[in-house]
């Protein structure tokens, strides 16, 4: 396990120990913290100063961080434009996503080109759902934008995020290929849904990784204007209006599974970021009966996720959201880690639950075609932050994700085994 972890607690004590170099283009020594939704912004603030005098395990961690954000420089930018063929509604700035675990069930021919009907296999992706959309393009936009701005926050390093500034603005803000602030045709489903409320999950499940990645860049970024800012505001608050009032996004809202929780993560940090606090805290209250009572057992188990055929993968998913919306809530003055529905159920049981499979103890007893123990770092490291004593004995346990541990650069929980739906 990375010594990163062990270093990292809400108060931060770093050792400091003088830089071997500083990297061209270094920030002054007293930085700024970013106004993100998720991540808390003053602990980046301790990270940056610690790393700037020296801490070794941040240095490392960095490392780790560069490396991811060095192999994005040559990617990019994407738009939503370059489709080879436009979304149902004619217009190539909607935006379109194939359902992921549908498959043709009749052999491709002239007369039926699509092989339709489709039929689904739960847990099976189909790759056709990867040529043809937008949904691979936008898993690139948000990773890159995430990890370049991250890279530059702890580096100075204006590469970074000049190139952040470019893939943003392409697909959010340039006439010519921005996206409309939509999801009308997301998962369709060929021969039988020209999309569905499903498809907010593309954008729900990392959209507000990208709302904290523009916080960071927000702290004067090169390459970052004020107009872009201005641009990307307007974007979130038609985007935000879309999920709130269109039936796609009431749809979703009423979802019972990791879909409500996801939606109510991206509302509660759309709405901070863009001025409405009432939304948000509203948004983390009502998570408390509306979420956690139905969805998370007594004994700390997620019922629903339980039935899939990745259930290890759903189980970590679903806290993902659950632990960002609780950071969020946490800016709005909602503790939603204290909260324990009439069953005794709580966001610490529920990532207790997980613990004898994240740490190797024992075997996961339910279903999962694809086991990695991994997925569950990020909300053992939040349980731990937030006060549970049993996640903080296992962090020396856990499993190191394959990018690296960079929880002391970003405390906030992160998809760590990504599959798409």
């Amino acid at each position: 396990m990375s010594t990163v972890v062990a270093v990292l607690a809400p108060a931060v004590a770093f050792a400091a120990s003088p830089l071997a170099s500083q990297p061209s283009g270094r920030h002054h020594t007293d930085p700024v913290a970013p106004q993100t939704v998720v991540i808390d912004g003053k602990r980046m603030r301790q990270a940056r100063i610690a790393l700037d005098r020296g801490d070794p395990a941040l240095r490392a961690a960095v490392k780790s961080l560069t490396a991811q954000a060095d192999a994005w420089l040559g990617q990019g930018p994407w738009t939503v434009t370059d489709k080879p063929r436009p979304a149902p509604s004619g217009d190539p700035h909607d935006y379109l996503s194939q359902a992921p675990y549908w498959w043709p069930s009749q052999p491709k021919t002239d007369a039926n080109p699509w092989g339709c009907p489709y039929v689904q296999r739960d847990g099976e992706r189909n790759p056709e759902v990867d040529t043809g959309t937008d949904r691979p393009d936008i898993g690139k936009v948000f990773n890159s934008t995430t990890t370049l701005s991250l890279a530059w926050y702890y580096t100075g390093e204006k590469r970074y995020a000049e190139h952040a500034a470019r893939i943003l603005r392409t697909w959010f803000i340039d006439p010519a290929t921005r996206m409309n602030p939509n999801l009308d045709h997301g998962q369709f489903i060929p021969c039988k849904y020209d999309g569905r409320a499903i498809g907010v999950i593309d954008f729900s499940q990392q959209y507000t990784s990208v709302i904290d990645a523009l916080a960071i860049l927000g702290t004067g970024a090169p390459g970052w204007t004020s107009g872009d800012r201005a641009g990307m505001r307007t974007w979130n608050k038609e985007f935000l209006d879309w999920l709130v009032n269109s039936p796609f996004g009431k749809e979703e809202s009423a979802a019972k599974n990791n879909h409500g929780t996801f939606m109510d993560m991206q509302v509660a940090g759309l709405a901070l970021a863009t001025g409405d606090r009432g939304l948000a805290r509203k948004t983390v209250l009502d998570a408390r009966k509306k979420r956690i009572d139905p969805q998370i057992a007594g004994d700390g188990s997620q019922p629903q996720e339980l039935t899939r055929t990745r259930s290890w993968h759903y189980s970590t998913f679903d806290l993902v959201a659950y632990t960002r919306l609780a950071a969020i809530g946490e800016k709005v003055g909602v503790d939603l880690w204290a909260y324990e529905g009439p069953q005794g159920q709580s966001l610490f049981k529920a990532v207790e639950y997980l613990l004898p499979a994240a740490t190797g103890a024992a075997p996961w007893p339910h279903p999962e075609m694809e086991f990695k123990r991994f997925a569950a770092s990020d909300i053992v490291h939040a349980a731990a932050d937030a006060g549970s004593r049993e996640a903080r004995a296992a962090i020396p346990r856990l499993e190191t994700p394959p990018g690296g541990d960079l929880w002391a650069l970003r405390p906030a929980a992160e998809q760590l085994d990504s599959i798409a739906g």
